[in-house]
């Protein structure tokens, strides 16, 4: 479903556009308003991230959003009860972002059966080698969820085709070398890297990391399939400011 969701709008001749949220900051009362919300106002897919105590690929904003998630008390178990909870309302395809141990702790299967109740329809696992994914990739089979990799900026040709051949729904093509979080600039050779990896990808390809204003949004889209954003959206959801969530989505769409 993600897959044919980024193509469909691609279709259209936009991008996708995939706003970063943390289940639970602010309360997981909030999540169902805060779905619906950006489901209406035209993003692609969202993707959902579980706070973790030890999250390796988060930068300062998201870490605090996890913080502030974990003492509201939200889980893997929570988030995914919550989600099913008004899983028929959701008609975008949802994607979460949660970390290896949450998952082992929970049981392949079960997160797997869980998670297809709660409408997801992919999972990135950031700590998770690809020669690691056999830990969870049966059960995500099963349930027909995408198993969606990362691609660095270092990672080799040989290690990008693995990649490539390996992630399902689009790859998650990351623009920094290093954490999550805004940046007001990029590396010069980004272009020719996601050359690179849209001619070794059968899949579409989105950039994430960093990207924070329209201007970011819109270079992006003239060289990717669509973007990831995270902080700014973690950011301006915090502060109930849905004027700058909307400029990020509509810059995706001119």
């Amino acid at each position: 479903m993600i897959q044919k969701a980024i193509e469909q709008v691609l279709a259209n001749g936009d991008r996708a556009f995939v706003p970063y949220i943390m289940a639970g900051d602010g309360g997981l009362e909030t999540l169902k308003a805060t779905i619906l919300r950006l489901q209406k106002i035209g993003v692609t897919a969202i993707e959902i991230g579980i706070p973790f105590t030890d999250p390796v690929a988060d930068g300062p904003t998201i870490e605090l959003a996890g913080q502030r998630a974990l003492k509201n008390g939200t889980t893997l178990k929570s988030t995914l009860a919550t989600l099913a909870s008004f899983a028929e309302e959701v008609t975008i395809p949802l994607v979460a972002m949660t970390y290896l141990n949450p998952i082992l702790a929970c049981g392949a299967e079960k997160f797997a059966h869980d998670a297809k109740q709660a409408g997801i329809h992919g999972v990135i696992i950031p700590d998770m080698p690809l020669e690691e994914r056999a830990i969870i990739y049966q059960a995500l089979q099963q349930e027909q969820i995408a198993l969606i990799q990362l691609i660095s900026l270092t990672s080799p040709a040989e290690r990008i085709k693995k990649l490539a051949a390996a992630s399902e729904g689009f790859i998650y093509a990351v623009t920094v070398n290093g954490i999550t979080g805004a940046r007001s600039d990029f590396a010069d050779e980004l272009e020719k890297h996601f050359a690179k990896l849209k001619a070794a990808s059968p899949i579409p390809v989105l950039a994430g990391f960093g990207i924070s204003t329209p201007e970011h949004v819109k270079k992006f889209a003239s060289f990717s399939d669509g973007v990831i954003v995270g902080s700014k959206i973690v950011d301006a959801l915090a502060n109930d400011d849905w004027e700058t969530v909307e400029a990020l989505v509509v810059a995706s769409k001119q």
